[in-house]
């Protein structure tokens, strides 16, 4: 038997004994709980170990990596170097095909029927059609949606973008962004501004009355503004703008304030009647550079679309019932998810989650191009609802950065030490560390035409991600 007084003393070994725990994070706090040094390391099985997801994802890094690795070269230069410029406003029907064909209707997200449209994006619709003056009201609007008289189109496939439950017409003024080297053009409504309002989901009179001002007014006016101006540098305004503490998603003052100090001389020397009321718009309207920025993110996407065979994540789109993503190529198929809800949520006195929409609008593609969540880092907005401190909203852009191709040349973030904004999200990387893109969003009220009722981050559905990743792996397999 071993005397007592050996089992009592302790071993003693020189220095520091230093502790990596890979993958429960539990047996870490325990050690730390010791007083001991010791490092986490956040490792998941890769593609959470399906057998064919793993299979897909050592061919794409192996056998394809070479071919995918130039296509994502060329991807990332267009969506980081491209500079899309505001060159015009103009009524939607002069400029998208598809709305000068009859009744027709754009709206956000994938293609959806009427059956399965969620409720704030339905009154959208039907205030648009009221908007028309196709109906008299939003029940007269509803039978037309109803038996088909007015078409449904996803604004995406028309290379047109619109944000949250935003529906829009042959009437609609758009924001008209050239890509002058690709010889690409990309459009999204101006932004209809807060409160009582369609894209919220609203179909009151107030929110038809709006945008009637868009189109008899507001629309007008800018247009003459921008065409005395000339053309106006959208991300560059962006670029600033991140460095005054915007997302360019869910807080777009500064841009919005940049835009319209640009534009303030030509809408000075403007003479339309209801200029004033234009203007008082305007100054109340915080979220107008919102659609103007994603006018320009759809620009660089779609030219990025050009590429063949990229693992790069070029569209992410959310009609409220489901979500998509595809990559790069020309033909680059769509693929589905249930629209998630939102989630890390800041509600409005009074809601709750009970109250919460999932997930809608086509602004996920600023998240695509370095903006949104990718520059959450720098802006204490998005602090307020992920946990109240900016580390907590560095987090959000650090996660994201693990996923992306490269960082950005013009989106500098001051407070994550002047480092470019994360851009190029490669499917592999996602499918292998289980991280999905996160977008900054608004939500809305899911039954009773409320409005909106808090912002949060969305998370995107992972099995997106795997059904995209296994095609572009098929695709590759049968062109070898």
């Amino acid at each position: 038997m071993m005397p007592t007084a050996e089992i009592a003393t302790p071993i003693r070994l020189p220095g520091e004994v230093n502790v990596v725990n890979v993958g429960l994070p539990l047996f870490a706090e325990a050690i730390r709980q010791q007083g001991r040094p010791v490092v986490q390391l956040d490792w998941r099985i890769p593609g959470s170990g399906d057998r064919t997801v793993v299979a897909a994802l050592r061919r794409l890094y192996g056998p394809h990596t070479r071919t995918i690795d130039a296509a994502n070269e060329e991807v990332f230069r267009r969506l980081d170097r491209g500079a899309p410029q505001l060159v015009a406003v103009r009524t939607a029907a002069d400029v998208i095909p598809v709305l000068a064909d009859g009744r027709v209707l754009l709206h956000c997200g994938p293609r959806i029927a009427i059956e399965r449209v969620t409720d704030p994006l339905r009154r959208s619709m039907r205030a648009v059609v009221c908007a028309e003056g196709w109906a008299r009201t939003p029940e007269e609007a509803d039978v037309l949606l109803r038996d088909g008289t007015v078409r449904l189109e996803p604004a995406n496939e028309h290379g047109t973008v619109v944000p949250m439950a935003t529906s829009m017409g042959p009437s609609t003024p758009v924001w008209e962004v050239e890509l002058a080297e690709a010889g690409i053009r990309a459009y999204a409504p101006i932004g209809q501004g807060s409160g009582d309002v369609a894209w919220f989901g609203r179909d009151t009179p107030g929110a038809i009355e709006r945008l009637v001002l868009l189109q008899e007014a507001a629309g007008p006016v800018l247009a003459a503004a921008v065409r005395e101006h000339g053309p106006v540098d959208v991300l560059s305004l962006a670029a600033q703008a991140v460095a005054m503490g915007d997302d360019v998603h869910v807080r777009t003052q500064a841009a919005t304030n940049l835009l319209l100090r640009s534009l303030l001389p030509a809408l000075v020397a403007g003479d339309h009647p209801r200029r004033i009321e234009v203007a008082t718009f305007l100054s109340a309207n915080y979220l107008l550079f919102l659609s103007l920025g994603m006018a320009a993110a759809r620009a660089l996407t779609t030219w990025a679309a050009q590429v063949e065979n990229s693992s790069i994540v070029i569209g992410m789109a959310r009609n409220g019932t489901d979500f998509a993503a595809w990559l790069a190529g020309p033909s680059a198929e769509w693929f589905h998810a249930p629209a998630p809800m939102v989630g890390r949520a800041l509600y409005h006195p009074g809601r709750n989650e009970a109250d919460a929409s999932p997930d809608v609008g086509d602004s996920a593609v600023l998240e695509l191009v370095g903006l949104g969540g990718a520059v959450a880092a720098g802006s204490p907005a998005v602090a307020q609802f992920v946990g109240g401190t900016m580390a907590n909203a560095a987090e959000l852009t650090e996660e994201l950065n693990e996923v992306c191709v490269g960082n950005s040349s013009r989106f500098m973030i001051p407070y994550w030490g002047m480092k470019g904004s994360p851009v190029g999200v490669d499917v592999r990387k996602v499918v292998e560390l289980g991280i999905t893109p996160k977008v900054t969003t608004g939500i809305l009220h899911n039954s009773d035409g409320s409005g909106q009722v808090g912002a949060g981050v969305a998370e995107a559905p992972i099995e997106v991600f795997v059904q995209t990743l296994l095609a572009l792996d098929a695709k590759l397999s049968d062109e070898a």
